[in-house]
């Protein structure tokens, strides 16, 4: 040993994991990356190198566990006992004219699903087909009204039309484009798309409004008799559905996003407290994936 060096040791890790013996196989589960389920993998080595990788199927296995309980968790949505727990499936409506056109929406009827926004409800219908919903519920205005009849058509159960579902008024701004409405409204436009929460016209908030709207329809929903119910509606008050039942305020508003098409999952106790299980769930919007939960 040369003069100022020090002595040096295996890395500890270097014993941590114990190498294939040639021609003999160590069984190791691992997990796949594209199901989720445990894959039993036997490497066997040779003097030469890996000579062999073979992949054997272990019985269905849950990715995680989930929780049983929550009850005093969390804020109850309704301060009433439920008859049952229930789960709660939002879904925001297909493309519409207005979305197409980068116009503010709001509450407006005039803008219509597109034939682009039909085919995602189409696809939102295939992809809870397995699944079975006591009831429907949706805001009256045209693009979710037709994006719920298309997912709910053939049904026996109950398609139920609620005002407390309606989109947020952001009154003479709703039909201009985003690009006039910043040009001609600068200020209040901007205080809009960044401080929604402060956005107001003639000391009316709507975003703050919506809250309260949103608690009503959790309550309106939630005192449904049923255990598996959906929703169908629009961006701005489905984001306050979402923070509301979490507990997040206005000023949170654009902290979630939900695509056209997009479905997020609740469950819901019998106090009323909700637990998010599924924010924006877009996989069957680019395939024909299916949901099972």
């Amino acid at each position: 040993m040369g003069s100022g060096s020090l002595p040096t040791r295996p890395s500890p890790s270097a014993f941590s994991r114990p190498l294939p013996i040639p021609g003999h196989a160590r069984p190791t589960r691992l997990r796949s990356l594209t199901t989720g389920k445990l894959r039993a993998f036997s490497i066997k080595a040779s003097h030469s190198g890996l000579s062999e990788v073979s992949v054997q199927s272990l019985p269905d296995t849950e990715v995680t566990g989930a929780a049983y309980s929550f009850t005093g968790a969390t804020t109850s949505l309704t301060n009433k006992i439920l008859t049952s727990s229930k789960k709660i499936t939002l879904v925001r409506h297909g493309l519409s004219s207005w979305n197409a056109e980068s116009r503010v929406q709001g509450s407006s009827n005039l803008s219509v699903l597109t034939e682009t926004g039909a085919k995602q409800a189409e696809k939102c219908r295939d992809a809870l087909a397995n699944m079975k919903f006591d009831v429907c519920f949706s805001s009256p205005i045209s693009r979710a009204k037709s994006t719920a009849e298309i997912i709910w058509q053939g049904k026996e159960e109950p398609l139920v039309f609620l005002d407390s579902l309606k989109e947020a008024h952001l009154f003479f701004l709703e039909g201009m484009t985003n690009a006039d409405a910043k040009k001609q409204y600068p200020e209040l436009y901007t205080k809009w798309r960044e401080d929604p929460a402060h956005f107001h016209v003639n000391g009316i908030y709507p975003i703050r409004e919506l809250w309260g709207t949103a608690r009503q329809a959790w309550e309106q929903i939630l005192l449904t008799p049923g255990e598996n119910l959906l929703v169908v509606t629009h961006k701005s008050i489905l984001r306050a559905l979402i923070c509301t039942a979490l507990g997040l305020p206005p000023e949170r508003f654009r902290a979630i996003d939900v695509n056209n098409g997009g479905m997020c999952v609740f469950t819901v106790n019998r106090q009323g407290e909700a637990m998010l299980q599924a924010l924006n769930m877009t996989a069957h919007m680019y395939s024909d994936h299916t949901y099972q939960y």
